[in-house]
């Protein structure tokens, strides 16, 4: 899910430059010409904690009815930090569960995404109505709702599946409405909030080492080192603009904007590192699909190549065909400005300006370069992306406002101490989120399932041939404790 890259995370820093969608985001698989559930909208309270609010909107979702057997379950999947797909209610490993469980599938929009628009703009004022909260008891509402709607039986069973931030708040769903879903299904889910998220890239080291070794990784770590080289006077800072395509002239006494410049360069490996090997082909062809860590390495290891700086260049050169860009834009500037635009209609609408809101206010996730245990250099330190939530949304959201907003979340859900039952925890060894996340778990009613090789939300995924097999035999098991919480009480 990319979704959740961020201009203040690792992954939404390119992202606000134009590259990637937010951080967590899962990608909706594709099937060609398959007809799609049409949008429906449900009518959806404004404020869930204040009776006062009386205001409503209109929040999108989808079903499908195709394989539900009266009595049978309903199945809901949580959306995230971006528009809900209709392709996920005809494919996904989910609606084979649906098929075998004779489910009712139902999915439901987050609040200021995609098409579900709670206010007239983005302002700071009316983002306030953003959280994990709201959207925890817009799940109940929806729940409740389509109960009636749809003339369920007393003791009908619900299910919620989510992937990334979507996985999280499938688990904080049947933590906060245990009576309105029964069991969950938790797939890649960040549940510790941190301010500085340094881990992130400590699992991008790993996955490297892991999938292609200490050659790769000790090439990716000279070409960075000698972009900092180049960063020491104006002659290497014509040298970077060159090489990397910039949009503009690098001026290497502008911190903010060399550290946009090495967000960008650093996400290179971390977003196809955190989607490695899931499943591309479903996001319909787009030129990512075969852009694997291998990939990337190959690139790294050929000194035919050049040197490891242009080694860099080319996987930079590789990337950008892939995102059909001319050059790279690295203005700290120009992301602030449009991570500011307030306009739903506008083209800088990406979701990014709602998410890292929502990182601001309550999860953190800042992916620095604070700790030695990677190659990316020195130049993403914690300020850098405490100061883009100041420099957007204001001058209160400064770091000890975080810190104190990242404490109550964890104080409100349990972190990784979530004190839920009937939820199953899925991630995989090389997505990054996973160091988030619980991947060890002694008790039968939460358990946890650690998939050795695969990436962010690669079990949520259509199966397929080449699949791993401890992949397999992680969807075969999640169909299973399904099927066993079913039939409880």
């Amino acid at each position: 899910m990319q979704p959740l890259l961020s201009a203040v995370s690792l992954a939404l820093l390119a992202c606000a430059a134009g590259r990637r969608s937010p951080p967590l985001l899962m990608a909706p698989p594709h099937v060609g010409d398959d007809p799609l559930p049409p949008d429906q909208w449900y009518t959806q309270q404004l404020d869930h904690f204040d009776a006062s609010e009386t205001r409503t909107w209109q929040q999108r979702y989808q079903v499908n009815d195709s394989f539900y057997q009266p009595g049978g379950p309903v199945f809901l999947m949580i959306g995230g930090e971006g528009p809900a797909s209709a392709v996920w209610l005809v494919s996904g490993t989910w609606i084979d569960y649906a098929q075998q469980y004779g489910a009712l599938c139902f999915q439901l929009e987050h609040r200021f995404y995609g098409d579900s628009l709670p206010t007239e703009d983005m302002s700071v004022e009316n983002l306030r109505y953003l959280s994990s909260e709201q959207a925890l008891a817009d799940l109940a509402a929806f729940s409740a709702a389509m109960t009636e709607q749809y003339a369920l039986p007393e003791g009908t069973k619900w299910v919620s599946f989510g992937g990334s931030y979507p996985g999280s708040l499938s688990a904080w769903y049947r933590l906060k409405y245990p009576h309105m879903v029964h069991a969950a299904v938790s797939t890649s889910a960040p549940l510790l909030a941190k301010t500085n998220f340094f881990e992130y890239l400590e699992v991008v080291n790993y996955a490297i080492h892991a999938k292609s070794g200490d050659e790769c990784y000790g090439n990716v770590e000279l070409s960075f080192q000698a972009v900092e080289d180049l960063l020491q006077d104006a002659a290497g800072w014509a040298t970077l603009t060159d090489k990397f395509k910039l949009c503009s002239s690098l001026d290497g006494t502008n911190s903010n904007d060399v550290s946009n410049l090495m967000q960008n360069l650093a996400d290179l490996w971390s977003g196809v590192v955190q989607y490695n090997e899931d499943n591309f082909g479903f996001r319909g062809g787009s030129k990512l699909a075969n852009i694997t860590i291998n990939t990337l390495c190959d690139i790294m290891n050929d000194a035919g190549t050049g040197s490891p700086l242009d080694r860099l260049v080319a996987i930079n050169d590789l990337m950008m065909d892939a995102y059909e860009e001319t050059c790279l834009d690295f203005s700290y500037d120009s992301m602030i400005a449009a991570m500011r635009d307030t306009d739903f209609s506008s083209a800088n609408n990406t979701g990014m300006r709602q998410w890292i809101y929502q990182t601001c206010t309550e999860f953190g996730w800042y992916q620095t370069t604070e700790s030695a245990d990677q190659p990316f250099g020195s130049r993403l330190p914690l300020p850098f992306s405490i100061q883009q939530c100041v420099d957007v949304y204001g001058a209160q959201f400064e770091q000890t406002f975080i810190d104190a907003a990242v404490a109550a979340t964890n104080t409100d859900y349990g972190a990784r101490q979530l004190p839920a039952k009937r939820v199953v925890l899925v991630n995989g060894s090389i997505d990054p989120w996973h160091a988030m996340g619980i991947i060890e778990s002694s008790d039968p009613d939460r358990p946890a399932i650690f998939i050795n090789g695969t990436a962010h939300c690669a079990n949520m995924y259509p199966a397929r041939e080449e699949d791993l097999p401890g992949l397999t035999a992680a969807r075969q098991q999640i169909g299973e404790l399904i099927g066993k919480w079913l039939q409880e009480d």
